[in-house]
């Protein structure tokens, strides 16, 4: 059974979030092995000396610890600042989207916890470090281990199972437990790796290895399984609110001869000669027998039904979402060129049927749509410019940088050759040229490809096998090469995680829309029992349609952006 974000967000709701008490020492890390002190600092990139004694490994990560874990967001991209801003309900101030200073000190305003907090939580990996995993890593993560698990098998109870039993599988294993090495993730594939990492927005570092993968994982596993609580914890607060939004409506709508019949009917004592607001006083003191008693059963049935359909309603949109990126690379992948596809396919390791026919070759990539690239290759120069082309070719002493009528395909065919020849080689020659690459492709890389021309454009979406139309204006064909380029880099993946920035606060709109429903219920109840009851379900009623549809208009959202 998969298990999404929405789902997360819904089944926290009922959940209750443990939180470490005890005082916090900075110095978490004293009592890791060495082994795990530098599996951190790799895990972050800070480059530490071969061998170290364990004092220079402390103090390496004591000097980086607040930067990577109290205010992790200073190492972001404007991509994924701005994506955090807007999954808090934060507006990015005008001017500023691309400039990082202004939005890392936006998001320093918008952050959700303290140092202490987030420093505090490395005392206990087990209570977070499961949380984004889905059903079936859970259960094969405790079958390799011949842990047992009660039957049923239970999300709750196989997570609980896990966590109670990480310190003793550690042991087992001769591992060391309280910074996680790669032993956890031993039974997740590379694409496992990637989709986690996709699914929650973070750009995931292309090539890549498996090594790096994991690494990316451990490292985004706490805030990830942070965030998704602060939306749950979110979530219930509005619930919360729209629960206590019915009753109010319930209790101003009722008489008080309905009220003292009420507290009679659930053996609530009412004082002789008591007054209209001391009874709703007395009523909204007992509010959760209110929504459970026979004589508010209507109502509350009505706004129960309505939760749960929206819920539903949501969690459906947002399942579609999924399905719908999925569908849109699926559909653009099946237009491919036969050379792309083995492209793809070859920048990921994995093998292409020789003679293989396209449908062969499509059914592949589809099946590989989550796996990571695995190193460099000729398509790396892919998405460069024609300037970029012309930097890179010159430190190749290549002469075609120096000709000045050479064309950006013609300059794209000498790079390849040129990295072709230096790879077959080997040795110094390809060692320099890899080494050129790490430095200066997120430099050289443009691809929004703003300053291309009409003709490189069209050119570079031949290179697909898409077809471009008579009529079709430079924007719709840079619309066009940014999403073929970006299935090519990415396999079905956005890489800045819109779709998650958008769609992980849907719990709390979806109890927003609820409450807007209920108030409406209130403002146009009667005195009269039963005609609170139809107010309320129909302000319900009326929440459940609002919220269906604005999850069918999320949903085309992202059907348009993808």
């Amino acid at each position: 059974m998969r298990f999404s974000l929405s789902s997360f967000l819904l089944v926290a709701l009922a959940a209750e979030s443990t939180v470490a008490s005890s005082w916090f020492s900075k110095a978490v890390y004293n009592k890791w092995h060495e082994t795990e002190l530098e599996r951190w600092l790799s895990d972050h990139n800070v480059p530490y000396p071969t061998p170290a004694d364990r004092k220079d490994l402390e103090n390496l990560v004591k000097s980086n610890w607040d930067s990577k874990v109290a205010t992790p967001y200073t190492d972001w991209e404007p991509a994924q600042l701005q994506s955090y801003l807007k999954a808090k309900g934060t507006e990015v101030k005008k001017g500023s989207e691309s400039n990082k200073e202004s939005l890392v000190s936006q998001v320093q305003g918008a952050w959700h916890e303290s140092a202490d907090t987030a420093s505090n939580s490395y005392n206990s990996v087990k209570d977070w470090i499961f949380d984004g995993w889905t059903d079936s890593q859970l259960k094969e993560f405790l079958d390799k281990n011949n842990v047992p698990v009660p039957q049923p098998r239970k999300r709750d109870t196989m997570l609980a199972t896990a966590r109670s039993n990480y310190e003793s599988i550690a042991k087992k294993l001769n591992q060391a437990a309280h910074y996680p090495g790669d032993w956890l993730y031993e039974s997740w594939s590379e694409s496992d790796l990637k989709e986690f990492l996709d699914e929650r927005g973070v750009p995931v570092p292309q090539p890549s290895s498996r090594d790096k993968l994991i690494a990316s994982v451990r490292r985004n596993s706490r805030l990830a399984a942070t965030q998704m609580k602060d939306n749950a914890a979110s979530a219930s607060a509005s619930a919360k609110a729209s629960k206590e939004s019915l009753s109010d409506a319930l209790l101003d709508s009722w008489s008080d001869s309905k009220i003292k019949e009420w507290a009679d009917s659930n053996g609530i004592k009412v004082p002789q000669g008591s007054k209209r607001n001391e009874l709703i006083a007395l009523a909204r003191k007992h509010r959760d027998t209110l929504t459970g008693d026979k004589v508010a059963s209507s109502a509350s049935s009505a706004f129960g039904a309505a939760t749960s359909n929206a819920q539903n309603q949501y969690a459906k949109a947002t399942d579609d979402a999924s399905l719908k990126r999925e569908d849109a690379f699926n559909e653009a992948v099946g237009s491919w060129s036969d050379s792309r596809l083995k492209a793809f396919l070859d920048a990921r390791g994995v093998p292409v049927p020789q003679g293989g026919k396209k449908d062969e070759l499509v059914k592949q990539v589809r099946l590989n749509r989550h796996k990571a690239a695995t190193g460099w290759s000729a398509w790396t120069f892919d998405t460069w410019t024609t300037e970029n082309l012309r930097k890179w070719l010159s430190t190749q002493n290549n002469k075609a940088a120096k000709k000045s009528g050479a064309t950006r395909d013609d300059l794209f065919k000498q790079a390849q050759d040129s990295y072709a020849r230096a790879s077959k080689s080997g040795g110094s020659s390809y060692a320099s040229v890899t080494s050129y690459l790490a430095s200066a492709t997120d430099a050289a890389k443009d691809s929004t490809f703003d300053t291309w021309s009409e003709s490189e454009l069209k050119s570079y979406l031949d290179s697909y096998g898409v077809p471009t139309y008579q009529g079709s204006n430079v924007n719709d064909l840079r619309a066009m090469a940014r999403r073929n380029a970006n299935y090519f880099r990415y396999g079905s993946s956005t890489p800045q995680g819109s779709v998650f920035a958008r769609l992980q606060s849907g719990a709390q709109w979806l109890f927003d829309q609820l409450k807007i429903g209920v108030s409406g219920g209130r403002a146009t109840a009667s005195y009269e029992g039963g005609k609170a009851g139809d107010a309320v379900k129909e302000g319900a009623t009326s929440a459940t349609n609002r919220a269906g549809e604005a999850a069918q208009k999320a949903g085309d959202k992202v059907k348009e952006e993808l």
